[in-house]
């Protein structure tokens, strides 16, 4: 039993000298000198220092910047007229079809209208009258001349062939006139575009007959929010698209009261050399709807949102500051800025995830910078429309395709 005990005993000493040799030994590493904790930066208690985030920086650019916005429109002839039959009755004739191309004065189709006998023989019978009226003066005028007839009844012989020269001359009229009716011509030269009579239809009075285009310019007509016509002007560019081809037009006509039909503003442009577009063809067009002319532009990478508010960092001696500006419009690489900036700030132009208030920055270039095989910046190819945070997006998001021309970019 004696000999058991002082082996245990002996054990538990040896695992006591050995617990508290290892405790001195972690002690002496963690402890370092003077056995002070270890500091926050890394071994040893030397702090690391913060990352610096490298941007690039300019001043606003002062330019235009144009928003154009994509719509539909449909080609229209820049004369169209409407043939209407003058006169009621049946088609006797027709001498074109739709596709033809006429000269003015042409001949297209022929009526047989009923007022053409009963003007004829309105005609005849003022005709005869008149005939009448002239051998009855020529009898009287003998008698005149004798002095068997007084001035007063000689007066009356020659009021009365006047009075039927006169009805000669309107029924003969009226009977040229529904002639002209029954042969309806071409008031302009151009092409047929629909012809719808044939032999042995029936027309009335009024009834459309065909519809002729004239030849040269063609336009087109499209309509417009309130908002867009306030910023189109007479005389503005219009790209055209038809069937992978471009055209250029000009607004030549723009409505100030709104069409009943469609609620929008009616707008027509002229197109040049467009042969080749059928009349009443929808197309595609596109045309500036919003500008801002002498405007403050910023990088669109040098936005950022918050809440719904615009804001864009400033470098300020190897600082990031945050500064609340108002945007207006933008495209696709620039943003107005309308107001928050003087236009002499060195805006960081280089989207990061790293920028915040006081952040540490250096511009790219400095100490070195950009040498052959160094890296770009964080976010140098930019976030082009990136949203605000929470999903909302900066004002202008409902223009399409965007032109800027900034001084200097």
């Amino acid at each position: 039993m004696t000999t058991k005990k002082k082996i245990m005993i002996g054990a538990c000493t040896v695992a006591v000298a050995a617990a508290a040799g290892g405790y001195f030994l972690l002690g002496g590493k963690q402890g370092g000198s003077g056995g002070a904790p270890r500091g926050a930066g890394g071994p040893g208690g030397m702090a690391q220092e913060a990352s610096v985030t490298v941007v690039k920086a300019k001043e606003p650019a002062i330019g235009d910047l144009s928003l154009s916005t994509g719509l539909t429109g449909t080609v229209e002839a820049a004369d169209v007229v409407y043939v209407y039959a003058k006169a009621s009755g049946d088609v006797t004739a027709v001498h074109v079809k739709a596709g033809d191309t006429v000269e003015a004065g042409q001949v297209l189709c022929e009526i047989d209208t009923e007022q053409v006998d009963s003007a004829r023989n309105s005609m005849e019978s003022a005709r005869v009258n008149l005939t009448q009226a002239q051998n009855n003066l020529s009898r009287m005028q003998v008698l005149y001349q004798g002095g068997d007839l007084s001035d007063q009844e000689y007066e009356q012989y020659s009021n009365s062939v006047k009075s039927a020269r006169l009805q000669y001359e309107s029924a003969k009229m009226a009977y040229d006139r529904q002639v002209e009716y029954s042969k309806v011509t071409a008031p302009i030269g151009g092409r047929i575009e629909s012809c719808d009579v044939e032999v042995y239809d029936r027309v009335s009075q009024s009834g459309q007959l065909c519809v002729i285009a004239g030849e040269g310019e063609s336009r087109i007509t499209f309509y417009v929010t309130q908002r867009m016509m306030k910023n189109i002007r007479e005389g503005d560019e219009v790209e055209v698209t038809k069937n992978g081809e471009a055209y250029q037009g000009q607004v030549s006509e723009i409505s100030s009261m709104v069409d009943e039909s469609s609620g929008l503003f009616k707008v027509k442009a002229e197109l040049k050399d467009v042969e080749e577009i059928a009349i009443g063809s929808t197309v595609k067009l596109s045309l500036v709807t919003d500008r801002a002319q002498n405007a403050m532009l910023v990088p669109v990478d040098a936005l950022y949102y918050s809440g719904g508010d615009g804001y864009v960092y400033l470098y300020e001696d190897g600082t990031a500051k945050m500064a609340p500006v108002e945007v207006g419009l933008y495209d696709a690489e620039y943003a107005e800025i309308l107001s928050g900036l003087t236009g002499t700030e060195l805006v960081v132009s280089t989207w990061s995830s790293n920028l915040y208030e006081g952040a540490k920055i250096r511009l790219w270039g400095e100490d070195g910078d950009g040498g052959e095989g160094e890296a770009l910046p964080e976010g140098e190819k930019g976030r082009k429309g990136q949203p605000e945070p929470g999903g909302g997006e900066p004002s202008g998001a409902d223009n399409t395709n965007g032109q800027k021309t900034p001084a200097g970019a």
